[in-house]
Order: C-alpha cells, then sequence, then structure tokens
C-alpha cells in the first residue's frame, strides 16, 4: 500500500512502535477493565445475555473511541468498497448470521451446569441476544487490528511482520481473561485461537477488498462455532 507509506512518512519518524501498540492496547485494557466496572450496574443480570441492549451500547460507545482515537491510520484505507458486489456479499454474510440466530442456534438445547460451580463464561448460556453485545464487542476489536495493522504497513513493516505483531499483541491481549476468574484450559483455547485468527486478520484487512467485513465474519463465526461445541459438549 504504497499511499498508506507515504501518507505516514511524519508518523514513521515521530511515533515509536511501542508507543502505536501502548495507544491501542490502551484502548483495550481500558475498555476490558470498565467492563468488570459497568456490568455490576446492571443488577444481578448485568451482562451479554441479561442486559445485551445496555452491553452493545457499551462496546459501540468504544468502538467510537478507538474510530476518532486512530483516525490518523485509517486515512486512506478503504474497510467497504462500494461496489454491488460488496452489498450482495454483505447481504449473503448477514443471511448467513439470521439464520444461525433464527434456526441453527435454536435448535441446540441449553446445557445443564452444576449451580455450585462457576461457569467460566456467559458464552456457555449464549442465547440468540447474546450475539448483539458480542457483535459489536468483535467489531471493537477488528478497529483495533485494523489500526494495529495498518499503523504497521504505514511503517514499512512487511505482511508477514506485522501478521507476526498483531498475532503477538491480540493473543496476549485475550490474556485480560484472567480478570473475569477464567480457568486456565479456557485462556489458553481462546488466547490460542487468538494467535491463530490474527494471522489472517491482516492479509484480509490489507491485501483483500472487503477484507475487513471477511475478517470481522470469521471473527463471529468463530463464536457462533463455539457457542454450538460447548452444547454439544455439555449436553
Amino acid at each position: 500500500m504504497p499511499e498508506l507509506q507515504e501518507k505516514y512518512t511524519l508518523l514513521k519518524k515521530e511515533t515509536q512502535l511501542w508507543q502505536i501498540i501502548a495507544e491501542i492496547g490502551s484502548v483495550w485494557i481500558i475498555s476490558n477493565i470498565a467492563y468488570y466496572l459497568f456490568r455490576p450496574l446492571l443488577g444481578p443480570a448485568g451482562g451479554y445475555n441479561g442486559r445485551p441492549v445496555e452491553m452493545a451500547l457499551y462496546y459501540l460507545f468504544w468502538v467510537a473511541v478507538a474510530g476518532i482515537a486512530f483516525q490518523h491510520f485509517y486515512n486512506g484505507w478503504k474497510a467497504v468498497a462500494h461496489r454491488p458486489s460488496t452489498y450482495a456479499s454483505m447481504l449473503f454474510l448477514g443471511t448467513l448470521i439470521a439464520g444461525y440466530l433464527l434456526f441453527i442456534l435454536p435448535a441446540f438445547p441449553q446445557i445443564q451446569w452444576d449451580p455450585a460451580v462457576r461457569p467460566p463464561s456467559e458464552l456457555l448460556f449464549a442465547s440468540p441476544w447474546y450475539f448483539l453485545p458480542k457483535s459489536m464487542e468483535i467489531l471493537l476489536q477488528q478497529v483495533l487490528i485494523a489500526a494495529l495493522a495498518l499503523a504497521f504497513t504505514a511503517r514499512g513493516f512487511s505482511l508477514k511482520t506485522t501478521s507476526y505483531w498483531c498475532a503477538a499483541c491480540f493473543g496476549s491481549a485475550h490474556l485480560l481473561l484472567v480478570l473475569g476468574g477464567a480457568s486456565a484450559a479456557y485462556v489458553l483455547v481462546f488466547t490460542s485461537s487468538a494467535v491463530a485468527a490474527a494471522l489472517v486478520f491482516p492479509y484480509l484487512i490489507l491485501r483483500v477488498r472487503n477484507g475487513f467485513v471477511y475478517s470481522y465474519f470469521l471473527h463471529w463465526a468463530f463464536y457462533a462455532v463455539a457457542v454450538i461445541l460447548t452444547r454439544v459438549l455439555f449436553a
């Protein structure tokens, strides 16, 4: 992307690599910490399943914060190409999501869980409404990954190096799951999955037309599959 490298000549000279990572990582960390402060305010039923609209608005707020804070990274990047094929692809992917929420997910019964044992995540009891805030959370993560990938590209890093850095940062960020009391096995699964996914996201975002859409859908599909697997494993 030569136009990005030219546009960010000043960025490359004045902004240290650690500053870029710290700026993007700070939004992720603060939004995660604030989540654990915000959720109790919604009462005992607070969370993705109990208060989906409020949680969706919470993450939408952070998407706006990230969009404003990292606007200088996004300049010159077309997240979506305004073409008929683009809208057709988005309609198709949206139809898949709607079909999953309306027909596939309800076909699997809710799991049974020992009430004496704390579940590692709300994901185990995900209802279709769970995916409203989860979709906004995924959007926030994708916006941050895009900012990181674009910033690295602007500094002249190769796609391979950019992917490695994104994988390292995205995987490390998932270690924050320990704040929610998640087990070591749960953290390991989601951290390793994040590392693998983040090796692919930069290629989609930087090299594929409408790749941001596909990256987002791939991210969303991971949780859709994870919910089904939990219902099969803990039936």
